[in-house]
């Protein structure tokens, strides 16, 4: 080979490796694209000392929501998000996606009140849900209630408190934004006008209108704690009578339930989640001193009279739960008898009786392994029947009257929209009330429980859905969710991310971890208190055996989680932040050190424990995601969500940690916080900003996890 024919060949050569470094620049822009450094947070020094041990806090200046610098910091975030994943071509797609499952015409189960029916719509053209009322269940639907005209932006919302017996009179809530609190007002159905009664905005657990009308009891939450009231119509609200709670601080929560025939109140006094509960009997015919039903149990108690009987339902000397019943007249501990022992099945329910009282029957919805079922007794136990369904899914939300032989219930799956049944209590038949469409083929969907081991033995069992025929090569981008906390229990139900995902080719994941309440309250202690890091190798047990079984592999795999599940995916992602590909964090908790001392987070202290406590402060300090970011570490790509109407977890968690991570992050991945502020906690966003949002965090996770820009 002459001299010029090897220089054109290391030409040729040398052109082809720029070609192929440009190739390899283009396509790791690609999947990059370009993304520029976060805004800089300035950091302000300071350090507390808690129990012997100091602890810096660098970014506590972002705790004040109002100042002019927190929010030129929040519209330099959002401006920074929009630069990023405003340019993602795939998003346009996602939101049409998003658009189809969730436009769509809604329906909530109707709650029957003197022959007329009570619920709530939406049409797919529309953005929020409006009450209505029929006149005979084949009546025509009135709007009682359209939100639409209440705000502009539409982020103003409604819904149902409580209905008169004689479905002449409405209480309803309305609600701006996410936020927790409340305006309520009554409407006086046949005149459709409000009534001068009104709650100003605040924060109430339940309201009862008695069935004479004269009145109604509500709880309200303020700074000297929780208080039962009784409101006479017509009058002031300062002239409102206490019946009950004083002497309880904030910390308690209180509820009322009045029964149907307006002569007993039950109260109920939850400390927290911890499951310790008193209740009380208020007999509302004379002049009686308020009974005690229980107080002095480590146990979860709740009662309400139906058909002039108490009925108790309680984990007391039962982790799964059993019923027993009293008479009112005499409703203490030592007359209580045993209706339906415990079983292995979990009876459901968290701040109200499991049982639902129809036609003459006790329906109780059972927990059997995370699958749900209804199980029908007689008064004296006697079992006459169930419902259950061959598919996985939840059966549940069941609605009527002791006096009534009609009865509703729903059904729903992960990829199932609700589908809402009419039951007849006397011969068990069932029928479809209604039914919600999309435009999806359920039928090419498999969904199945596994269980898997977690770190310390224990069986966990989580639900997987994908398409049918997938191949477990670990190519598959899987999305992986959980919560874990507060003895709440998660069946399968309908989820449009979780179709969207699948639609997509994803594989959709939900663990059942411990601190929940799926096998009853043994389940949950397992995961709170000293006790929570159990939910967290919980979770990182999941992705490792969706790995190891050739789900998906690590940069294939994200993590979601809100609220008590945003503490979840934060402790997973600082313990473990070689296992995901990306992270969706939403309306967290992540300061576990200083949580307490935010909005309502004073009721959580039974579940995690205080810092203020020094044994306590131990196990906090050991997992507080806040508290265990270390700079230089390789973190997946992470979004953080949250808002201004969040009354519930105060925004700050997400403000500071978001701070943090785009600091210390010591990998190329995004940290991305997307802050919204009109929404909350609560929801609160009409549908058009649904569509937004899905399509926002799916163009997230695909670009991450898929190279999809």
């Amino acid at each position: 080979m002459d001299r010029q024919r090897l220089k054109l060949c290391a030409r040729c050569i040398l052109l082809f490796s720029l070609i192929a470094i440009l190739f390899g620049a283009v396509q790791s822009c690609k999947k990059d694209i370009g993304v520029p450094p976060p805004p800089e947070t300035k950091v302000v020094e300071a350090v507390d000392t808690l129990h012997g041990v100091d602890i810096a806090d660098p970014y506590r200046w972002l705790e004040d929501q109002k100042s002019p610098e927190t929010r030129e910091w929040i519209a330099a975030q959002n401006a920074y998000t929009d630069s990023i994943l405003g340019s993602l071509s795939s998003r346009d797609e996602l939101k049409a996606l998003a658009a189809k499952l969730i436009k769509t015409d809604t329906i909530s189960i109707p709650t029957e009140r003197g022959g007329r029916y009570f619920l709530t719509k939406r049409r797919a053209d529309q953005e929020l849900s409006v009450i209505y009322m029929r006149q005979g269940l084949d009546g025509e639907d009135k709007v009682l209630i359209d939100p639409h005209p209440l705000s502009e932006d539409k982020t103003t919302n409604v819904n149902i408190q409580d209905i008169s017996h004689d479905g002449h009179l409405l209480a309803y809530g309305i609600r701006k934004g996410g936020e927790d609190e409340l305006e309520i007002k009554f409407l006086d159905v046949d005149t459709r006008e409000d009534l001068p009664d009104v709650l100003p905005r605040g924060l109430y657990f339940g309201v009862s209108i008695m069935p004479d009308k004269k009145g109604f009891f509500y709880t309200r939450m303020s700074m000297k704690g929780p208080r039962i009231l009784y409101h006479s119509f017509g009058t002031a609200l300062a002239a409102d009578k206490e019946i009950f709670g004083e002497g309880y601080s904030l910390g308690k929560i209180l509820f009322a339930f009045p029964s149907e025939d307006g002569r007993w109140l039950s109260i109920i006094a939850l400390e927290g989640s911890s499951g310790k509960t008193e209740v009380y009997l208020k007999d509302l015919a004379g002049d009686k001193p308020i009974a005690t039903v229980v107080n002095d149990l480590d146990a979860r108690t709740m009662a309400g009279v139906v058909g002039g009987t108490l009925y108790v339902q309680t984990n007391w000397e039962a982790p799964n739960g059993r019923l027993l019943a009293a008479d009112p007249e005499n409703p203490s501990r030592e007359n209580w008898r045993e209706i339906i022992p415990e079983s292995d099945m979990v009876m459901q329910g968290l701040f109200g009786l499991p049982v639902t009282f129809v036609g003459g029957k006790l329906f109780i919805n059972y927990l059997k392994d995370v699958k749900s079922k209804v199980v029908i007794f007689e008064p004296d136990g006697t079992r006459v029947g169930e419902i259950s369904f061959p598919t996985i899914g939840t059966v549940g939300g069941l609605s009527g009257h002791w006096d009534s032989n009609e009865a509703f219930f729903i059904f729903t799956s992960y990829h199932i929209p609700t589908i809402i049944y009419r039951y007849d209590v006397a011969s068990g038949e069932k029928e479809v009330w209604s039914k919600v469409e999309i435009p999806v083929d359920s039928e090419q969907y498999e969904i199945k429980q596994l269980w898997y081991d977690s770190k310390d033995g224990t069986k966990i069992p989580m639900f997987v859905v994908h398409k049918k025929g997938i191949k477990l090569d670990g190519s598959n981008p899987t999305l992986l969710t959980g919560y874990g906390g507060f003895n709440i229990s998660f069946t399968p139900f309908f989820s449009a991310d979780a179709v969207a995902w699948v639609e997509k080719g994803g594989v959709y994941a939900f663990a059942n971890l411990r601190g929940g309440g799926e096998f009853g309250e043994e389940w949950h202690k397992a995961g709170m208190m000293a006790n929570k890091q159990n939910v967290f190798d919980d979770f990182i047990a999941a992705a490792e055996y969706l790995i190891s079984e050739g789900y998906t592999q690590a940069q294939k795999l994200a993590i979601e989680g809100g609220s008590n599940g945003g503490l979840l995916v934060g402790a997973a992602v600082t313990q473990r932040p070689d296992l995901y590909g990306a992270v969706i964090c939403t309306y967290p908790l992540l300061d576990m050190v200083r949580y307490h001392k935010f909005l309502v987070a004073r009721y959580w202290v039974p579940e995690y424990g205080s810092s203020e406590n020094p044994e306590q402060f131990k196990y906090i300090y050991e997992y507080s995601p806040y508290h265990h970011v270390n700079k230089g570490t390789k973190y997946p790509a992470i979004f953080f969500i949250t808002g201004d109407a969040d009354t519930r977890v105060a925004p700050l968690h997400a403000r500071k940690m978001t701070a943090l991570m785009q600091a210390s992050t010591g990998s190329d991945k995004p940290v991305l916080l997307r802050y919204h502020t009109t929404a909350g906690h609560s929801g609160g966003q009409p549908v058009s900003e649904q569509i937004e949002n899905l399509a926002e965090t799916l163009s997230f996770l695909l670009w991450q996890l898929e190279g999809e820009t």
